[in-house]
């Protein structure tokens, strides 16, 4: 990039929004996948939708590649560290507004900025809540969570893998806006549209296309998103978390189909002992002692109750539940080694203490995330822990996370290695230990429906057809391939 181009983007948008300092520029550069590293030539901090669209359409005059970034550090998936030399970073967290809070119709329009940390408290002075991933890290954007389809704790509201979000104003690679389902109607103004009773509640359109999927799962390659709608939850006023402990994850699953399908609670999710004691302890001997007085597995609830008769509601719904549970064998409880309901809650229910829970135990750790059923995820375990033995990984490390998806139909698996960075032989362990599983795990039949990294060769590789699909859907709202070029399939 010359002096010429990089002024002109100057008077685009004013010198104080571009960043061209090599320590902040190094920063960018990596993160703490194992994506290899590459310093970007710029980063530009646009504060609305104005800007972005100017910094679009320069990107395509110039041919310059940017990758758009909205969450804070630590990063861990590879998706925001450039794959392609002299690429700008558009870091989106200067818009950061809560743009509206609509109590009625439940509804809150948001920046890409905007964190979890941010809008719980303001949404809880307006008695709504929305529903989270597992103890998302303090500057995790809550528009790319949704983006990324990152699994949210409360399956019975979970209409679609993409819920709660709704509408989104984007601004496509090839630099047009759109306003994604009924936010694109005929009313020019979000103003004008609320005047109207609008609330931006119907994602689906403009006309027989649901454009918001596009962008689902995309790592920002085909559009940069400047505003969205999401639906949220009234704040509950009675608030219980209950624990169903096992020996055996399979003495778990059937009972959790039945609970899922009558849709009793409201949190369910299924931790082993590993990733329960590393969220409620906050250092490496507290995580190891817990862990070995911890049940292997174990359900943990959440029932809650709202406006009408909340007290009633818990009560029913605990008693139902109790009495579900015994006849598979098994006992819904308060607490599990001296943990109860309550502390879980608070903990669970907030974004994760920094440093960021997965952190804790030994400074570093790598994912593997994947698509599935849980009757089949018995068979996932033993793969990965098989695999580990081979390679000499304790397995006892590994922390597994299952959470319930689109109201119990299908299950989000996750299996987190942790490792100390400073540990040559430990790094080259975990590295031959993602891929080997990845492999195993896709053979097996695990979808991996957000391909980081590694994933992406190995399931575009296997569906050519898709592939070419979604090279053509680039191409259209792409053409110039300015969009983290070198992501997914690209």
């Amino acid at each position: 990039m010359d002096v010429k181009t990089s002024n002109n983007l100057t008077e685009m948008i004013g010198k104080q929004k571009i960043i061209n300092e090599h320590k902040i520029l190094d920063r960018y550069s990596h993160d703490n996948s194992f994506t290899l590293p590459m310093r970007p030539r710029l980063v530009v901090q646009p504060h609305n939708a104005d800007e972005v669209q100017k910094i679009v359409t320069w990107a395509n005059q110039t041919k310059t590649p940017l990758v758009p970034v909205s969450s804070g550090e630590p990063h861990f998936r590879g998706d925001t560290v450039p794959s392609v030399p002299e690429a700008v970073i558009i870091d989106l967290r200067r818009m950061n507004k809560i743009i509206r809070i609509d109590r009625r119709n439940r509804m809150v329009l948001i920046e890409p900025g905007v964190t979890y940390a941010q809008l719980q408290p303001a949404l809880a002075q307006e008695g709504l809540r929305l529903s989270t991933p597992l103890l998302p890290r303090q500057s995790k954007s809550v528009i790319a969570s949704l983006l990324e389809r990152e699994p949210t704790l409360v399956p019975k509201y979970s209409h679609t893998l993409l819920e709660p979000l709704r509408c989104l104003e984007v601004v496509w690679g090839n630099g047009e806006i759109l306003r994604t389902g009924e936010a694109g109607g005929y009313y020019r103004t979000l103003e004008q549209q609320w005047e109207m009773g609008l609330a931006q509640v119907f994602s689906g359109g403009p006309g027989q296309v649901d454009y918001y999927r596009l962008v689902s799962g995309a790592q920002g390659s085909i559009g940069i998103v400047t505003w969205a709608s999401v639906k949220c939850e009234i704040l509950p006023k009675v608030h219980r978390f209950l624990f169903i402990p096992a020996d055996n994850l399979k003495d778990l699953i059937e009972c959790a189909y039945r609970l899922l399908k009558v849709r009793l609670g409201d949190e369910f999710l299924i931790l082993n002992s590993a990733n329960l004691a590393a969220i409620l302890s906050r250092d490496a001997d507290g995580i190891q002692a817990l862990k070995n007085e911890l049940p292997p597995w174990v359900i943990i609830m959440g029932i809650a109750g709202r406006d009408l008769f909340p007290e009633e509601k818990v009560d029913f719904q605990e008693k139902d539940t109790r009495d579900m549970v015994q006849q598979f064998g098994l006992e819904l409880v308060p607490a599990v080694s001296g943990i109860g309901g309550g502390q879980l809650m608070s903990t669970i229910l907030n974004p994760s203490p920094v440093p960021y829970w997965k952190l804790t135990y030994k400074g570093a750790y790598q994912d593997i995330f994947f698509m599935s059923t849980l009757d089949k995820v018995p068979e996932f375990v033993n793969t990965v822990f098989a695999a580990a033995n081979a390679l000499r990984y304790p397995a006892s490390d590994i922390g597994i996370y299952l959470q319930p998806q689109h109201q119990g139909t299908s299950c989000h698996c996750e299996f987190n290695l942790p490792y100390n960075s400073g540990n040559k032989i430990e790094v080259d362990r975990v590295r031959e230990l993602l891929e080997t599983c990845s492999e195993a795990l896709i053979k097996q039949g695990a979808y991996f429906s957000r391909p980081y990294g590694i994933w992406a060769d190995m399931v575009y590789n296997r569906d050519a057809a898709n592939k070419e699909m979604v090279r053509t859907i680039k191409g259209i709202f792409d053409p110039n391939n300015i969009l983290n070029p070198g992501k997914l399939c690209f």
